[in-house]
C-alpha cells in the first residue's frame, strides 16, 4: 500500500468534502440562534433570564465534556466512524423540539445538540489537520471554521425569515432533519485519515521516547495550567465562548427590548457568525504567514471593544457594524488557537489535547450562559453584556505578556 501524502492539495477532495460537511454542522446550531431564545420567552412562558438560557448551558457543558472525549476517542478508534455516530445522534436534536410539550424537552434535546456538535465538529477539525502540512494549519483550521459559522449564519438567517413569516415551531426545525441526512450522506462518501495520521507521527522529530505515551492526566494538565502556551490558549477559547454563549442568549432579548423586530435581530444575530465565518477564511492563512500571537491578543482586545460599542450605539445600522466587529474579532482567535494547539502538541497526542482545549473553550457557552443569565436577572442585560466583556479583554492581556509564538516555519516531509 502507497504511503498516503500530506498537504492540502495533495488531498483537495477529501478535503473540500470536509468544508462541505462542517458547514452542514454548523447549520444544526444555526436554526437555533434566533429561535429558541425567544421561543422560550413567548411560548413557555419562561420569564427568569436564567431559565430561558438554560438551553445553552446544557449544550455548553454536553459539548464541552464530549470534546474532551471526543479527542481520546479519535486517537485510539476511527475518525470517520466517531463523526457518523455523532451525526446519529443529531437526528433526535429537530425532532425533539418540534414535539417538545414542556422546556425541559428542549433543554435535553441541547445535550443532544452539544454531543452532536462535540463529535462532529471535532473529527472535522482533526482530519482536516490530520491532511495538512505544518505551515498549512492556520489555513486548514480557517477553512473548517469558516464553513461551520457560514452554517451557522445562513440557518440563523433562514430560520429567522420562515419563524417570522410561518411561526416558531415546528417550521424553522424540519430544515434540521434535512440537514442530518445530509451530513450521513456526505459522512458515508468521506475517507478516514488514519493512515495521514501515522505518516504525520512518523515524520514528526518532536516525539521522544519520554513523551510517546504521554497520559490521558498529563495531556489534561499541560493543555489547562502546566504548559504556559496550551494554557493560555485554552484560556483565550474559555473566554471567547464565554462571550459568545451570553451573545448567543441575551441579543434576542437586548435587541427586543430596544424595539427591533423579529426579522431585523434575525440580521444582526445572523451578521456576527456570518462576519465570524467569513474573515476566517483570511485570519487561519493570515496567521500560517505572520504568526499566531497577534492574532490572538488583538482579537480578543477587537470582541470586548465591540460588546461595548453595541451598548453605547442606539441604531440598527451602527448595531450591524458592531456584530460585524464582533465577528471580525472572533474570527482573528478562532482557528488561531487551534492552529497554535497544533503548533505546540506532538501528533499522537494532538487530537486529545486539541480535545481539552475545545473542553475549556465550549465550558465557556456554558458559563457564559450562566453568568450572563444571572447577571441580567439581578442587575439588567445591558450590564450584562459590558461585564462579561470584561474575560475577552483580560485574555489579550494574557496572551500578550504570557504567550510565545508558536509558530514554527518548518516543512514536514510528504
Amino acid at each position: 500500500m502507497n504511503q498516503p501524502k500530506i498537504g492540502i492539495r495533495e488531498n483537495l477532495f477529501q478535503f473540500l468534502l470536509l468544508v462541505v460537511t462542517n458547514l452542514f454542522v454548523g447549520s444544526m446550531v444555526g436554526i437555533e440562534r434566533t429561535v429558541l431564545p425567544i421561543l422560550g420567552e413567548e411560548q413557555f412562558g419562561l420569564a427568569s433570564t436564567s431559565a430561558a438560557l438554560s438551553f445553552i448551558i446544557s449544550f455548553g457543558f454536553s459539548k464541552a465534556i464530549v470534546n474532551y472525549f471526543a479527542g481520546q476517542i479519535a486517537d485510539r478508534f476511527s475518525r470517520k466512524r466517531v463523526l457518523l455516530i455523532g451525526w446519529i445522534i443529531g437526528l433526535f436534536v429537530p425532532i425533539l423540539i418540534i414535539f417538545a410539550h414542556a422546556w425541559w424537552v428542549i433543554v435535553f434535546a441541547n445535550i443532544l445538540l452539544g454531543i452532536n456538535q462535540g463529535l462532529t465538529w471535532s473529527m472535522t477539525v482533526n482530519m482536516k489537520i490530520d491532511l495538512s502540512k505544518a505551515n498549512q494549519r492556520g489555513t486548514a483550521v480557517g477553512l473548517n471554521e469558516f464553513a461551520g459559522y457560514s452554517g451557522v449564519a445562513l440557518l440563523a438567517a433562514v430560520s429567522g425569515y420562515v419563524a417570522s413569516s410561518s411561526s416558531l415551531r415546528p417550521d424553522p426545525f424540519y430544515i434540521g432533519i434535512g440537514i442530518v441526512i445530509v451530513g450521513i450522506l456526505l459522512t458515508l462518501i468521506v475517507k478516514d485519515t488514519g493512515q495521514h495520521l501515522k505518516v504525520q507521527i512518523q515524520n514528526n522529530s518532536t516525539i521522544t521516547e519520554a513523551n510517546k505515551d504521554i497520559s490521558s492526566k498529563e495531556v489534561f494538565n499541560l493543555t489547562t495550567w502546566k504548559d504556559k502556551n496550551l494554557s493560555t490558549i485554552s484560556f483565550s477559547g474559555l473566554s471567547t465562548n464565554l462571550k459568545d454563549g451570553m451573545a448567543w442568549g441575551l441579543f434576542p432579548i437586548y435587541f427586543t427590548t430596544v424595539g427591533l423586530s423579529v426579522s431585523q435581530i434575525g440580521t444582526i444575530v445572523a451578521l456576527y457568525p456570518a462576519a465570524w465565518g467569513f474573515f476566517q477564511l483570511f485570519t487561519g492563512v493570515l496567521s500560517d504567514k505572520i504568526g499566531r500571537k497577534k492574532l490572538i491578543t488583538y482579537g480578543m482586545w477587537t470582541q470586548a471593544i465591540a460588546l461595548w460599542f453595541i451598548l453605547i450605539v442606539n441604531s440598527f445600522f451602527l448595531w450591524v457594524i458592531g456584530a460585524i466587529l464582533l465577528g471580525l474579532g472572533t474570527a482573528m482567535v478562532y482557528p488561531t488557537l487551534q492552529a497554535a494547539i497544533g503548533d505546540v502538541a506532538a501528533p499522537n497526542w494532538r487530537a486529545s489535547s486539541m480535545g481539552v482545549y475545545r473542553f475549556w473553550r465550549d465550558s465557556g457557552y456554558a458559563f457564559g450562559a450562566l453568568l450572563a443569565g444571572i447577571i441580567a436577572d439581578l442587575m439588567g442585560v445591558t450590564w450584562a453584556i459590558g461585564l462579561v466583556a470584561l474575560l475577552p479583554f483580560i485574555a489579550g492581556l494574557l496572551s500578550s505578556t504570557r504567550m510565545n509564538e508558536t509558530l514554527k516555519v518548518r516543512t514536514e516531509h510528504n
